[in-house]
Parts: structure tokens; sequence; C-alpha cells
């Protein structure tokens, strides 16, 4: 069983990924993680030295790779990652089940205020630059993530109740 986690960032991709790799016994693989090992440096470093497009078409290239295994796991992907390089069109074909952990701007902001010295991208906005920000991003790539073969509400929900959430699909 293949199983990949999409939402915007701060929508707990890893930490459900985590979570249900265990309870499921699968792998976890996070693809930020993978790129990074892969290409030996940071993905922050990447965008610096490559550019945003070097990364894109690396982390395009990561997922068919990691997709096209004859391994079972949970894939937990880039915020971005399915709005290029036509990865949602990949994801879909593969045999991979996709959800899209679907979480409103008041619950990422709420999520992600706390974080923004962790995240380099939202690290010097303001309140109301974040939430601008985030209803911007969540617009542009609302199409791309609802494509998923399942779309799960996560907002006021446990990492348990939204692992449950997605079993209960799997059954």
């Amino acid at each position: 069983m293949k199983i990949v986690l999409m939402g915007y960032m701060g929508s707990g991709k890893s930490t459900i990924g985590k979570y249900i790799a265990k309870q499921l016994n699968l792998s976890f693989i996070d693809l930020d993680d993978y790129i990074e090992t892969k290409e030996q440096s940071a993905i922050k470093d990447l965008f610096a030295t490559k550019g945003e497009i070097y990364f894109r078409r690396k982390e395009a290239a990561y997922l068919i790779e990691i997709l096209a295994t004859e391994d079972n796991f949970v894939l937990s992907l880039g915020g971005g990652t399915p709005c290029y390089a036509n990865s949602m069109e990949e994801i879909l074909k593969s045999n991979a089940q996709s959800f899209y952990l679907k979480a409103t701007i008041k619950t990422l902001f709420d999520r992600l205020r706390a974080a923004t010295t962790s995240r380099p991208l939202i690290d010097n906005f303001s309140d109301e630059q974040l939430y601008e920000y985030l209803g911007k991003h969540l617009f542009e790539r609302a199409p791309f993530y609802e494509q998923a073969n399942h779309n799960i509400s996560i907002d006021g929900l446990s990492v348990e109740e939204i692992s449950e959430k997605i079993k209960a699909v799997l059954a």
C-alpha cells in the first residue's frame, strides 16, 4: 500500500505521516528529507544556490522515483509538490492513495503563527501579512490538492482522529 499525503504548509503532513506509517507498519518518507539526502544539501540552500526551477525539477524526479518503487510507504509531500511539473498527474496515475489534509486559513494561521521562526518563507511576516499570504497561496494551490483521491478536513481534529479517518477510507 502506498499512501501520499498532501496539503499546505502546517497541515500536519509529516506528523500524520509518521503516525499512520507506524500504525500501519509502513515506512515513512518525507519528500523534503529525501531530496536533501539525495542532493546532499538543505532545501533552502538548493533554492539559494540553484534556484526554484532546479529544485522543482529535482522534486518531480524524486517523486516519480519514489512512486515507481515496489515498496509500501506513507509519503509526505512538500506543500508545493502537487502544483509543479505535472506532479499531481504522476500521483494520480500511480497506484498510491492520495489524501489532501484540508485545513482552513484560520487553522493554518494559528499553527504557522507560532512557528514562523522555523519556516523561512514566513519568518518576517506580521500577522496580517501571514493571513493574507496563506489565503493567496491556498487559493492558488487548492485546485491541485483537491484532485487527491480523498479530501480530509482536519480542522479541530487530533493526529489520532485524522489517522482514523485515513484508515477508514483504506479499509
